[in-house]
């Protein structure tokens, strides 16, 4: 085999790539991975780790805020926020550098450039400096991800109205914000500068923020932001902003009229779009759906011997569904018989906001929706005792339980690191636990994962601590 010719070749080096590039060199394949840009893609370089090294930060100005209900008096605190995101990229460095690390050690071939199919397993190669190669692979997998959505009537500017990127490198913390989409991303970013000391307003188009999740956990999570000063709008479309020097002017329409907010920065986080073009997939007859590539449960689009996963492939667009998918990819391809097609109601769903939102499986409403019967439980942090020794006491655990098998359908929790708690409840759906068996299991004491087990006897009508 020659240097051009290669098992499987993945076509970007995000969660998804780098994770599928790894496995297919573990199980014997020669692979190689091609990236025009960074290695670790969105998530490690602009994503979902630069954002938890400032959530940290912001998390850490909570706990000076507070100190004093631990006995603790400080005199003014002095905060550097280009310190702060000096630290936040020097961690996105080190773990990109580690990935660098990994598939040399895999002895996996890094191409620096763009891929665009020329034929169904040849790929032409454009460098940096224009130069061009042709590499192919039986096997071709895309994992190109995304990118942030622009509303077409709003302008990003990198300098008064921001895309995500520069929310992440600012120069000095504005005095006031306002963020249009209330998604994960729009809602950790304004829960980020406001717990840093900036004024923000949130608004979403939506009935609800946070619109994937439980209306329960939303309410919840709006009431909290509101009762930290936050502004929040649900049900409301920024038609138009104005620019001056010092502000920007959003012209708000809502159910009660039209309304002017005026801050000094904009954040645009509506959502993101799929980076499916320029790779040629159109002459190859590969198809999409709503812009994504369209696959089955084993990541395979309709032209045999092409792959999508992660973002590019649809929703939900997470790091850990895409390096899931790389995995279960390339073992299909090997041929190994142990793989299981991807489940999506098993995909946990982590926000970062203060309070944090886990989730994983049906809410409420889409339970009742589909017509099931249903056991709700639920238990409330402040009656936790972790919880209120920690000082920190908002929020609940929500279970939800078939009536009929009392299997879990879907938990949902908000609260002081639930983000960190939610994977047991992945293992017990992934492992079709029942409201007995895990009414059965032994949560040690003191933790704020016994609210998990009191929600579960709550759904039973058998809580003992509320």
């Amino acid at each position: 085999m020659s240097d051009t010719q290669f098992d499987l070749v993945v076509i970007g080096a995000g969660p998804g790539g780098y994770v599928a590039a790894i496995r297919a060199a573990q199980l014997g394949l020669k692979t190689a991975i091609v990236e025009k840009q960074h290695l670790g893609g969105v998530c490690l370089n602009w994503g979902c780790i630069p954002t938890k090294a400032l959530l940290s930060g912001a998390a850490l100005a909570q706990q000076f805020k507070h100190a004093e209900q631990f006995g603790f008096t400080l005199n003014a605190v002095d905060f550097d926020i280009q310190k702060l995101v000096r630290h936040s990229r020097q961690v996105s460095e080190q773990l990109v550098q580690g990935i660098g690390q990994l598939l040399k050690k895999n002895q996996i071939t890094v191409f620096n450039a763009t891929a665009q199919f020329i034929a169904k397993e040849q790929l032409e190669l454009t460098d940096a400096n224009g130069q061009k190669q042709q590499i192919s692979a039986p096997h071709i997998i895309v994992a190109t991800g995304a990118r942030a959505a622009n509303l077409p009537h709003i302008s990003v500017d990198g300098d008064q109205v921001w895309s995500y990127k520069e929310a992440l490198v600012p120069e000095q913390l504005p005095k006031s914000l306002l963020v249009i989409g209330s998604g994960a991303i729009g809602s950790e970013f304004a829960s980020l500068y406001q717990d840093l000391g900036c004024q923000v307003a949130l608004v979403d188009i939506a009935k609800q923020i946070l619109p994937s999740e439980d209306i329960e956990v939303a309410k919840y999570v709006q009431k909290q932001f509101e009762q930290q000063g936050m502004q929040v709008l649900t049900e409301a479309t920024v038609k138009k902003i104005e620019t001056d020097q010092a502000q920007v002017h959003c012209h708000i329409e809502t159910a009660t009229g039209m309304q002017i907010i005026s801050v000094e920065k904009v954040l645009s986080a509506i959502g993101v779009k799929p980076n499916a073009e320029n790779l040629g997939l159109d002459a190859l007859g590969v198809e999409f759906e709503n812009g994504f590539i369209k696959v089955d449960s084993w990541c395979k689009t309709n032209v045999v011997g092409v792959y999508a996963i992660g973002d590019v492939a649809g929703a939900p667009c997470l790091a850990h569904k895409a390096s899931h998918e790389a995995i279960l990819c390339v073992e299909k391809i090997a041929g190994l018989s142990h793989v299981h097609a991807l489940d999506r109601t098993q995909i946990p769903g982590c926000i970062f906001t203060h309070p944090q939102v886990a989730s994983i499986g049906l809410t409420e409403q889409k339970a009742k929706a589909a017509g099931l019967n249903i056991n709700v439980g639920k238990f409330p942090l402040q009656a936790n005792g972790k919880a209120l020794a920690l000082g920190d006491s908002a929020g609940f655990v929500k279970t939800i339980f078939s009536q009929e098998t009392g299997e879990l359908l879907g938990a949902h929790m908000v609260g002081h690191e639930v983000t960190e708690h939610i994977q047991g409840f992945a293992i017990a759906k992934y492992l079709e636990a029942t409201d007995e068996s895990l009414a059965q299991v032994i949560f040690p004491h003191p933790t704020l994962s016994e609210a998990m087990h009191e929600s579960v006897l709550s759904a039973m009508q058998r809580a003992i601590h509320i």
